[in-house]
């Protein structure tokens, strides 16, 4: 989609006081460290290093913001649970979460990366609480789909939609970066939050 073609990086922020104004709309990704976060950002731009990929995870460690345009961004948000990092940090990075979900304006959609073979841990069920009341719509993407048989990405995706369905803007698809699997679909529900969004 050519809205997607324009993704540059504008700036990261490392705490609350360095986020831009809350102008225009903001779609944001969000998502344990280790769920390929980073990777699904790049597979829906097309490209291969907007968001940085690391082996080590946790590395996303602000809020980083890509321009598509026109007053519309794609938002970064640290990946939260990962267990090297210190308690400090940890209660850092959750307070930079959820105070952007619950207080930023132009928030329009959240995007919750998962790893298909372990979602909705205790944390990505916190986010969800978290955005709820704020009837901001949100979109799981079950990642690293390629990694389970196609019974197994049934069943998976069965019960996602189960669990998801407690929540009523909640919607939830298998993906996968690797083998492209779910792209085009994530970018149409990202693209019609982006329409709906404009005054």
């Amino acid at each position: 989609m050519p809205v997607f073609r324009q993704a540059a990086f504008v700036l990261a922020a490392h705490d609350l006081a360095q986020l831009p104004p809350a102008a225009g709309v903001e779609i944001a990704f969000a998502g344990r460290s280790n769920a390929g976060k980073s990777s699904a950002i790049n597979a829906i731009v097309r490209r291969r290093r907007l968001a940085f990929v690391s082996n080590t995870p946790g590395r996303t460690q602000a809020i980083n913001f890509f321009s598509l345009g026109k007053d519309r961004f794609l938002v970064d948000l640290p990946g939260y649970g990962y267990a090297a990092v210190s308690k400090e940090e940890r209660r850092g990075w959750g307070t930079l979460i959820s105070t952007y979900i619950q207080s930023r304006r132009s928030l329009r959609g959240l995007i919750v990366v998962m790893d298909a073979r372990h979602p909705f841990t205790p944390l990505d069920l916190q986010l969800l609480n978290w955005i709820a009341p704020l009837g901001t719509p949100n979109h799981v993407l079950l990642t690293k789909a390629d990694k389970l048989g196609k019974r197994e990405a049934a069943t998976a995706l069965s019960k996602a939609e189960g669990i998801a369905s407690q929540w009523a803007q909640c919607s939830v698809q298998l993906f996968s970066a690797t083998t492209g699997r779910g792209v085009e679909a994530a970018q149409g529900v990202i693209a019609r939050w982006l329409r709906e969004a404009r005054p």
